[in-house]
Formats: C-alpha cells, sequence, structure tokens
C-alpha cells in the first residue's frame, strides 16, 4: 500500500513498504506524519526525475501546485574557524624582489540570504552591495556557471531571494605582496605558539588578505594549525605574538587580558625630540572608519591610557618605549600623534591631510569625511594606495565616482557616512573575523578550467623562472599590472616587544630601526 509522507513541502515524498523514498526536504524539521492515500494521490512514477528537482531547486521550474521556489534548509555550521590542508594548498607562495606574494587563485565566497536581501532580486543584491564589481560582470559570471544559489547554477539575476538561501560566487583571487621577512618562532610549547610578526601581515584572513596571513603561513610552512588568536596586532605592527594551542589555555589567558592583567610593552621611533621625562596620554580614542582602519582623539570616543618613555635621540627621531594600559585600535599611533610626536613612518598619521599641525592637540578642522577622502586623495598622489588596504567596494563611495578603475584612480567626490562611537570595535576584538566570508569551498566544480591555480611542480619557495600565470578572462585585476611596494614600504616603526602575563613572560628583540647607532639612509 502506498501512503504520502504529509507536512513536507514536497509532493512526491513516497513510502513503498519497507522501501523509502526521500527528498532534501524530508530532512527539513518538524519531518511529516503518514496519510493514507487519496484521490489525486501520486504513485512512484509521479515523482520528479532529478533533472527536475534540480530546475525546482535553482527556481528554473515552480513547485507543482505551489507556484513557489523551493529553498532547502541550511546546513550546519562549524563553529570556530578552522582551516585545513585543503584550503592551504589552494596556491602557493613565490618571493620576489624581497617580498612574499600569492600566486592568484580561485576562491568561493560564500554566504546564507541576509535578512535584508529577502524579496530582494539577486541584480538587486549585486548592484546595491557588491559594488567592487560591475553588474556586467555578475551576468557574465552567471553565463559562465559560477554562481549558484543553493548549489545549482543561477542563469537569471532577476531571482527572487527567500529565506536560507544559500549563494556561492566563484572569483579569480589576486593577494597583495608582503614582507618576506620569515615569521621567527619564539616559544612553542603544549600551550602556545609566540612568533615574531614581521611588519606587513595581517594575523588572521581579512580583506584581500588569505594565504599572505600570519595563520595560513604557520599553518602551510610551519605545520602549525587549529591556533586561537589571544590578541591582534595591526598589520603594520611588527612583534609578539601569541596564539592559544587549545580553548582552554585562550579563556585563561583571555581572562587575564580582560581584567588587564596583561602587562605590554612596545617600541617605536617618531619624529622630533620626545620629553625626557615619562608622559602620559589618556584621550579618549574614536573610530572614524573601520573599513579604512583611521582613528581620531574625541570626547566621544572610548577611555584609554598609554604611558610613554624616551630611550634615546638622533638630532632628528626619538626612539620612544610604550606601555599601554587599554586595548584600543591604533591606540599608541593615535596617542603619539595627539602628542605631536608621530611615527615617523606612519602611513595614516603621519599625513599632511590631517593639517599643518598633523592632527597635534587633536586640531584637526576637518569632518571625519573630509578626513577620509583627504587621506586616500594623499596616498593616490603617492600611489600608495595599497598600503590602506581599501578594497574597490570601499574606496568608491569615499573618493565618489562612477569612473573609479580598479587602480583607484578616481575624480568626482560624493558623500560618504562615517561610523559612530557605538560601531567603535578594540584592537582584540574576536568580532573582526566577522568580516571575513562565512565559509569556503576550495573544491567547487564550479572552478573554471582555463585557469590553473595550483600548477604541477610549482615551486613554493621562489618564482619559478619564466613562469607566467594565465588569466581569467572575467577578472579585472588580471588586465591590471601594479607597481609592487618597496620592502622599506611594508615597515611601521612600531615593535610588540614584550608580553607579560600572571604565568609568563615572552620577549622579542629589539628592531634595528630602534637601536641607538641605527643610521637612518641606510635603512
Amino acid at each position: 500500500m502506498w501512503a504520502r509522507l504529509v507536512g513536507t513541502p514536497e509532493p512526491w515524498l513516497l513510502l513503498a513498504g519497507p522501501r523509502v523514498r526521500w527528498s532534501l526536504a524530508a530532512l527539513a524539521p518538524g519531518g511529516g506524519r503518514m496519510e493514507e492515500p487519496g484521490p489525486g494521490s501520486l504513485e512512484a512514477g509521479d515523482a520528479p526525475p532529478a533533472a527536475k528537482r534540480r530546475r525546482l531547486l535553482a527556481g528554473e521550474e515552480k513547485r507543482p501546485g505551489r507556484g513557489e521556489r523551493y529553498v532547502p534548509p541550511p546546513g550546519k555550521r562549524n563553529p570556530g574557524v578552522s582551516f585545513s590542508e585543503t584550503h592551504f594548498a589552494e596556491t602557493h607562495y613565490y618571493f620576489e624582489g624581497g617580498l612574499r606574494k600569492v600566486r592568484p587563485y580561485h576562491f568561493d565566497f560564500q554566504t546564507y540570504c541576509k535578512g535584508r536581501w529577502v524579496g530582494k532580486s539577486l541584480l538587486h543584491v549585486f548592484s546595491t552591495e557588491f559594488r567592487a564589481q560591475p553588474i556586467e560582470y555578475y551576468r557574465a559570471a552567471a553565463s559562465a556557471g559560477r554562481l549558484r544559489l543553493n548549489e545549482q547554477p543561477v542563469r537569471d539575476l532577476g531571482i527572487v531571494l527567500k529565506n536560507n538561501d544559500f549563494l556561492r560566487n566563484t572569483m579569480h583571487r589576486h593577494e597583495p605582496p608582503v614582507t618576506a621577512q620569515p615569521i621567527r618562532i619564539l616559544v612553542e610549547n603544549d600551550e602556545v605558539v609566540v612568533v615574531d610578526k614581521p611588519s606587513s601581515l595581517p594575523v588572521h584572513p581579512c580583506g584581500r588578505f588569505r594565504h599572505n596571513t600570519v595563520i595560513f603561513i604557520l599553518g602551510k610552512e610551519h605545520n602549525l594549525k587549529e591556533l586561537h588568536t589571544i590578541h591582534r596586532l595591526d598589520r603594520m605592527t611588527s612583534g609578539v605574538l601569541i596564539f592559544a594551542k587549545t580553548a582552554e589555555v585562550s579563556k585563561r589567558i583571555d581572562e587575564q587580558i580582560r581584567q588587564r592583567q596583561l602587562e605590554k610593552e612596545y617600541v617605536c621611533r617618531v619624529l622630533g625630540e620626545f620629553p625626557e621625562n615619562e608622559v602620559t596620554c589618556e584621550e579618549p580614542i574614536l573610530i572614524v572608519s573601520y573599513k579604512v582602519g583611521v582613528c581620531r582623539v574625541d570626547p566621544k570616543g572610548k577611555s584609554c591610557k598609554t604611558v610613554f618613555q624616551r630611550l634615546s635621540y638622533n638630532g632628528k627621531t626619538s626612539v620612544v618605549k610604550c606601555f599601554p594600559y587599554t586595548g584600543r585600535t591604533h591606540q599608541i599611533r593615535v596617542h603619539l600623534q595627539f602628542l605631536g610626536y608621530p611615527i615617523v613612518n606612519d602611513p595614516i598619521y603621519n599625513m599632511e591631510a590631517w593639517g599643518p599641525t598633523k592632527g597635534k592637540g587633536g586640531e584637526i578642522n576637518k569632518t571625519n569625511e573630509e578626513l577620509l577622502r583627504a587621506l586616500v586623495e594623499e596616498h593616490r598622489s603617492k600611489q600608495s594606495l595599497s598600503i590602506l588596504d581599501i578594497s574597490e567596494e570601499d574606496l568608491k563611495p569615499i573618493v565618489g565616482s562612477e569612473e573609479c578603475d580598479r587602480s583607484g584612480y578616481c575624480t568626482k567626490p560624493v558623500e560618504i557616512t562615517s561610523i559612530s562611537a557605538d560601531s567603535c570595535r578594540t584592537e582584540v576584538s574576536k568580532d573582526q573575523k566577522e568580516a571575513e566570508i562565512l565559509a569556503c569551498s576550495p573544491n567547487s566544480d564550479t572552478r573554471p578550467e582555463t585557469y590553473e591555480a595550483n600548477p604541477e611542480g610549482a615551486s613554493s619557495s621562489g618564482n619559478q623562472a619564466g613562469h607566467t600565470e594565465e588569466k581569467d578572462p572575467l577578472c579585472e585585476e588580471c588586465k591590471i599590472v601594479r607597481q609592487d611596494p618597496s620592502p622599506r614600504e611594508l615597515v611601521m616603526y612600531l615593535h610588540a616587544l614584550r608580553y607579560k602575563g600572571a604565568e609568563f613572560e615572552y620577549n622579542s628583540k629589539m628592531p634595528d630601526w630602534a637601536l641607538e647607532d641605527w643610521d637612518e639612509s641606510q635603512d
């Protein structure tokens, strides 16, 4: 006797004696109940074939009797972030001109439908929230089978999104170069890994960086995986960086950080003759733009405290020790700027965009929007926008032009919106990982075959003589030849020298630029 499973969205779910026919909907919460077949009940041969089920899932065909596109229930999401050998094998490193570079590779950006997207078409979402690429790119990507909705190819960008829709976009990814300086392992035991991070390396995948990050380099080159981030350093800051090997150790050290029991000591080189006496700065700091990475002293900001002690002065610049008692974003750099002694080569806080006094005493005389625009314009004039690591999507609202090209050369200004004090995130906040893509699946069968991201025999330690990368026909970045930064441009004179907790103390050596006999002309 045939029976039908009632309460499920699919009319072809049938039970026939001991044999059961299921679709994805049978796994939906709530299941269904058994019902005797009535007039018009489906027989076994009425179940849609596999091809039709795929069309239903993709929205190319409506469900019988419902007129709605079926959305499968969301899959389970893994807690935390962990990268495997599969992720590490996406591409290779090579070294050139004192830089560590990543060969371009194909990567799947994935996300579930956001609440604000429900009821909107894919075309609308791409044109309003993913403006780094022109809409023509997304049409071409759909035609090439690189856009998938619920794992089915999307051919029509007019399809309306529903709750739990799962989107996948396969793109050709280019990463900026970083310094070729190696990551030094300072301490490794059963509980922690402590490294001396070079300048220019982000701690974890974010923005345009994935393989050129501390987490990936440790996994790929040192076989150190599943590490827990204890604290973070700015991308341009070098020095002591601590990872826990277990969640228990991470929790224990996190508690010390929250209770402010962690002693931190930094060293920097600043412009001018810093006072010989100890200087304390307790000015509140407000984040002007999280995406661009700019802060300023402001009464509406968060409270913080930094103590400074001068070590030496060579007639032009001073070497200063810094003791931050709080962990606000860019705290040391902003306080030094406020005091009138910005870090010598700080690409943000030692710029003319801040005005004649470069922000000393909080004197800026610009709105947040004007400040951001001035900073971007100054870097653009110096052809150093890559130092700011601003994505194309974030760049366009700042300099404001529909004529922006992929290199960031824009002309026509428009209004932008800065963020409020409530949007402030601290440097140690683990919520920053939200900026990274929700998931990744490097084994997608949608990856184009016209480009070999990991060619057989590709060197991971050096550039192959005569090797040329194949171009992706849809990738705008492949059409641009960018000038590499010099290794010197990727160094900022701020270094985390020592971290001390209740049960540990980790130190790195004093960087060359902080030594008393250092010759600036030879750097």
